[in-house]
């Protein structure tokens, strides 16, 4: 037997959640009948949760976000866009690691019985992108600036197996499934001004279904479920389904998500445990005994993954990150953790986010110190949108502060040394009046820090190709 890093990976989970256990646990009908009877079965089953994890994950996002009379904060019903009106503060607890650099305007909406029209105002130059996902999180279309242009666009959003006309005027986007996930973000420098700007753009975004075009329509009313969980996060909700929950979900969710021609050869290993696409779930390769046991060592080899990815996740100067996001092949494994710690990321042409939990392998960073992060002269993150650091709380949340800043950027005006580098002080305490314009504060606990680069230049120096090197965050 080959043992590849992988099957070490799966293996030492099963070692370690052994040792952990009590002895009681060793009996010929728990663990040690598992490692001898249906190894295979259970190995097939724990790749087919990695294959479904993106789907079943963006079905409990949609509930939660939809299930809404009408568009409030950061929810909306089923195909009405929903405008986020302005950055949040230390306050906010929808989401977690919240952005100061964009406002998001988004919906859910199904293209599986017909299509719908997405209507673009002209966005006079400012940046934007218009990632649209599948219901496996590939970013299948991204207008905006990067890639459209910023005049005014109507684009019909078909889902598969549709061949209509399309209206004179529009540009065609292949949805691979019928659920789709806009999720579009428009910068903005947060002045009163700038809002009232960018709220007047949203609210010439229209969306509709093709069956109204030339028509004068209203969306109706979001049904509201009160058997939705709206309080536990959505990777909670998921990760507490059996397995034969979760997989009569997956099952019925293949049935309008179909799976790209390149997973075939997976889905015919998936077929031996009862999954099929197109068919409801028979659960004839799932042993009783698994039905906790497998969902939690299957979640735990994905979130391995960050540590041993194979080049997929890197770890540089303390910063974690990966350009491997928005498409992804056949790399279920990576794309199940994306969708973990990062739902709804970019193509890393329109974003990056390293993320930087520790200046060291041996300690946290903690507002009882004082940080500072410095950009050389001409070494400021290249890209041709902009870039941001932003300061997150332990729970990734922001931190309320004396100056209500949470974020740098170059929009927060900061000053440059003498020599032209850029140094950013990160600590709780103010560094004092004259270093104030490039305080970061951080709170009295810990915390962690989040760089965006939101265009990555692709030309050298690029974090994209690894010419450009994030520098490390370090202590006074």
């Amino acid at each position: 037997m080959k043992l590849t890093r992988r099957v070490a990976a799966f293996g030492g989970l099963g070692f370690l959640s052994a040792a952990a256990l009590p002895s009681s646990v060793f009996a010929y009908d728990g663990l040690v009948a598992d490692l001898s009877e249906g190894v295979e079965d259970f190995k097939i089953a724990s790749d087919a949760y990695v294959f479904g994890y993106p789907l079943v994950t963006m079905e409990f996002t949609r509930r939660v976000i939809t299930n809404v009379a009408a568009p409030v904060g950061t929810r909306g019903p089923m195909g009405q866009i929903i405008k986020l009106r302005s950055y949040p503060d230390a306050t906010f607890r929808d989401v977690t690691a919240p952005n100061a650099d964009t406002l998001y305007t988004t919906s859910f909406f199904d293209v599986g019985d017909e299509p719908w029209v997405l209507s673009v105002p002209d966005m006079k130059d400012r940046y934007f992108l218009l990632p649209m996902l599948s219901g496996w999180t590939d970013v299948f279309e991204v207008p905006g600036k990067r890639t459209t242009g910023t005049t005014a666009q109507t684009y019909l959003v078909s889902g598969p197996g549709w061949n209509g006309t399309v209206p004179a005027g529009m540009k065609q986007l292949k949805s691979p499934t019928s659920l789709v996930w806009l999720l579009g973000r428009i910068y903005c420098t947060g002045t009163p001004e700038d809002y009232a700007a960018v709220h007047a753009l949203q609210d010439q975004f229209k969306l509709y279904p093709l069956s109204a075009h030339g028509k004068a329509w209203t969306p109706p009313a979001g049904k509201v479920d009160p058997a939705i969980d709206m309080k536990t996060a959505v990777r909670e909700q998921v990760n507490k389904l059996t397995a034969t929950e979760y997989f009569t979900l997956l099952a019925e969710l293949l049935k309008r998500n179909p799976p790209s021609p390149k997973d075939a050869p997976a889905l015919k290993r998936f077929a031996r445990i009862g999954l099929v696409p197109g068919k409801s779930f028979e659960p004839r390769g799932i042993d009783p005994r698994w039905e906790k046991r497998l969902p939690s060592l299957s979640f735990d080899r994905i979130m391995l993954h960050f540590k041993f990815s194979d080049g997929d996740m890197k770890q540089i100067n303390g910063w974690g990150f990966t350009t491997k996001a928005g498409l992804y092949g056949t790399n279920y494994i990576q794309r199940a953790l994306v969708t973990a710690i990062g739902l709804g990321a970019n193509r890393p042409q329109d974003a990056v986010y390293p993320t930087s939990l520790k200046p060291s392998t041996f300690e946290s960073y903690s507002g009882a110190n004082k940080y500072v992060m410095r950009f050389p002269k001409g070494q400021l993150p290249p890209v041709q949108g902009f870039w941001s650091l932003t300061m997150y709380d332990e729970n990734y949340f922001f931190v309320a502060n004396p100056i209500n800043r949470y974020s740098m950027s170059v929009r927060t005006n900061p000053k440059l040394e003498k020599d032209g580098s850029l140094v950013i002080y990160i600590q709780n305490e103010s560094p004092g009046a004259d270093k104030e314009a490039n305080w970061l504060p951080a709170p009295k606990g810990k915390f962690l820090l989040m760089l965006r680069l939101y265009w990555p230049d692709e030309t050298k120096p690029s974090i994209i190709d690894g010419s450009w090197i994030i520098p490390p965050v370090t202590k006074v």
